[in-house]
């Protein structure tokens, strides 16, 4: 499933392509056929992301809301537009640029209500101005829950999924395992700012990428691959080198460096950012 990087990536490049553009819309597959109808002719106001999810304001008095999940893709076409292929549920075409996006698990209209309701289930999103660290503070110090399960959960913080929480931990040195009610102010002002920072890398590149350049020995615009994350999908910790071992926690398996994060908290200083 996207994480909160790449809907905020997909939100600029949507004002970017189609800002203050009237854009025609349509729904190739029918699914979505009336919506496209309330949308089509009018231009786009703003698109925005709040964690995982995109919303589009078309001034209709409704706004556009999708969600990705496993399989959506919300992807730039040739244009002039050319026959859609595969289950298009949404095309968006402006004076420049086509859009097609498929598979998602929500592509509907709401009422300014209805957003504002999806909204209060969630945390606070790291990528946006007026997020608050302190909210996100309070309601993961109420959990006992381990602290890998909570990252997951997008009412405590929106926008980190799988391979972020694995990174996340990694670099803060902390074991997935811990119950969220230990994490002490520091760690939580590590994990926060380690969260901004890592997701900002991942908007601006389009891809996922915690490794430090001057550990790598060579930015990162040229990694490999293999290069760019710490613990995810890896057998061997990318810092030390000790075998990783893998736990399920909330629900997903997250793989972790017995070393690098020990499963008892000790004092330790923070672990080195990589350069931003």
């Amino acid at each position: 499933m996207p994480e909160g990087h790449t809907i905020h990536r997909l939100a600029r490049r949507l004002n970017e392509t189609l800002g203050g553009e009237t854009v025609r819309a349509s729904s190739p597959q029918g699914r979505f056929e009336g919506g496209a109808a309330a949308i089509d002719g009018n231009g786009l106001i703003s698109a925005e992301a709040w964690g995982k999810y995109l919303f589009c304001d078309f001034g209709t008095g409704e706004v556009l809301h999708v969600h990705l999940g496993l399989i959506g893709k919300f992807r730039t076409r040739a244009f002039p537009p050319e026959e859609p292929t595969g289950a298009v549920r949404l095309r968006l075409v402006g004076s420049e640029h086509t859009w097609d996006l498929s598979g998602p698990t929500r592509c509907e209209l709401l009422t300014p209500d209805e957003q504002d309701r999806i909204v209060e289930r969630l945390g606070p999103d790291p990528l946006r101005r007026d997020a608050d660290p302190s909210a996100a503070r309070a309601r993961l110090a109420r959990t006992e829950r381990p602290i890998g399960a909570t990252l997951l959960d997008q009412s405590i913080i929106a926008g980190i999924g799988n391979v972020y929480r694995a990174e996340l931990l990694f670099v803060c040195g902390i074991h997935p395992a811990r119950p969220s009610t230990t994490i002490t102010d520091t760690e939580f002002e590590a994990i926060w700012d380690e969260t901004v920072r890592l997701l900002r890398i991942g908007e601006r590149s389009g891809r996922i990428v915690t490794t430090d350049p001057e550990e790598i020995g060579r930015p990162r615009s040229r990694m490999r691959r293999e290069d760019r994350l710490y613990v995810y999908h890896r057998e061997h910790c990318r810092r030390c080198g000790a075998a990783l071992r893998t736990d399920r926690i909330g629900g997903r398996p997250i793989t972790h460096c017995p070393t690098c994060q020990p499963a008892k908290r000790r004092p330790r200083a923070r672990a080195r950012s990589p350069r931003r």
